[in-house]
Order: C-alpha cells, then structure tokens, then sequence
C-alpha cells in the first residue's frame, strides 16, 4: 500500500491557493488538510496537523514563508511558492525540498511531489523496524546500523534534522525525524509529549503540571500534548 503524504497550503493569494488544490486534487497520494492565506493562522495548523508537506508562499504579510519556516520545529517537506526567483538561493538555504516559481505548472508540481518521495524513501532506509522488540538505526557510514532494545529507550529527542534516542547505556544519533520514529514505537509503550520529545512511560518517574522526569532529567510537557499524556498516566494508576 502506498504511503498517503499530508500537506497545508499557505498562501495570501486566493488564486495561488486554488491552483495548488486543484492540483493536488489529481494526485492520490497526497491529501489536503487545510489551505490558509494567514501565516499566523497557518503556523497554529502546522503544529496541530503536522502535515508531511507545505506548500509555502514567501512573500506574505506580517510573516514572510521563509520566517514561517523557521519556526515549524520538526522536519516537515517544504515547498516554497513564489512569483520571485531571486529568493530561490534563500529558500534553499532553509533546507526546501522544492522552490517552485509561479505561474506553476502542473508538471513541475508533480517534479516537486515526487522529490519528497525520494526524501520519505531516504529517510526509510535510516530506520529499520522489525516485529520484534528492537529495532536498528542508521547512525553513521553508508552500512552502519545500531541495535536499540524498546525496552532500554528512555526518551527520544529532536533536534532539527536529527533524532537522539537516549537509552539506559548510551545516546544514538540518527538522521531522521521525531514523526518517523513516532510512527514505528508501539504506542502502547511510547507517547509524545513535547513537539520534540517522545517518551517511554514506563520510564516516568514523576510528573508536574508541565515537566515530566524520567531518569532524572526533566522534560517539557507540552500544552499540545498534555490531556493525552495524563489519559495515558490515569489508565496506568492504582
């Protein structure tokens, strides 16, 4: 079965807006979740959605696509949308997977769709999963992996393009995302707290109103995240 990608649309411009959903409409295998013609406004969907894609404008008010960018906090495929070439160097500075120049056509929409494909596939290759209770991560050189027990992980972090996974004896370092390793922990065992950290609940050893400690290190809890989190805490207490 074919991975369906996630995106938002942000642009000021209702005609711009249009054109992109229309084309995305012709693709099965990319799904919109909302188009905003505020930055702002689209900054609060990003962190609630997360979407694989976005599809960002960059010349907009109160908060150009290239600010707006800096701030998402996980490794999402941007695409930048612009009627200006010369912001091209820019855009790809913030690690754009795609710079497209409007008018866009539709061929070069689907050039930029697919260039997120082969990032989704690299980033696969840096994670290997198995059925059991460990998987094996990509950590440095082309064929080196590491082996990680589930039931050692402590904690995972995000840090830009890079994932920590803290574990009893040591910290592995992978290229890759919060979202993708998210998607391969067991839920049962692991949850989201943070937009940069995941935990093992079975590691909490106390929480607060916005911390939550684990092996003596003090995470945030995010407001996001919160009333899952104490779902979860509720269903494990006496």
């Amino acid at each position: 079965m074919n991975r369906i990608f996630t995106c938002i649309i942000i642009d000021d411009e209702p005609p711009a807006l249009r054109v992109l959903e229309k084309f995305i409409q012709q693709l099965k295998e990319v799904r919109l979740i909302a188009s905003s013609s505020k930055p702002i406004e689209a900054l609060d969907l990003i962190r609630e959605h997360q979407p694989d894609i976005i599809f960002l404008d960059i010349q907009m008010p109160d908060l150009t696509g290239i600010q707006l960018s800096k701030l998402i906090g996980y490794d999402a495929s941007i695409i930048f949308t612009t009627a200006y070439a010369q912001f091209a160097v820019e855009g790809f500075q913030v690690s754009a997977v795609d710079y497209l120049l409007k008018p866009i056509a539709f061929p070069r929409f689907l050039e930029a769709v697919e260039k997120v494909k082969i990032k989704n596939s690299f980033k696969k290759q840096n994670l290997k999963t198995t059925p059991e209770d460990y998987f094996f991560v990509k950590t440095d050189g082309k064929n080196k992996f590491a082996k990680v027990k589930l039931s050692e992980i402590l904690y995972v972090e995000s840090i830009k393009n890079y994932v920590i996974i803290h574990t009893e004896n040591e910290q592995l370092v992978t290229y890759n995302t919060l979202k993708s390793m998210q998607e391969s922990l067991p839920r049962r065992k692991f949850i989201k707290i943070h937009k940069s950290y995941i935990i093992a609940l079975d590691k909490v050893e106390k929480t607060e109103s916005y911390t939550v400690w684990v092996n003596g290190n003090d995470l945030p809890l995010g407001d996001t995240y919160k009333r899952a989190f104490f779902k979860k805490v509720n269903e494990k207490k006496l």
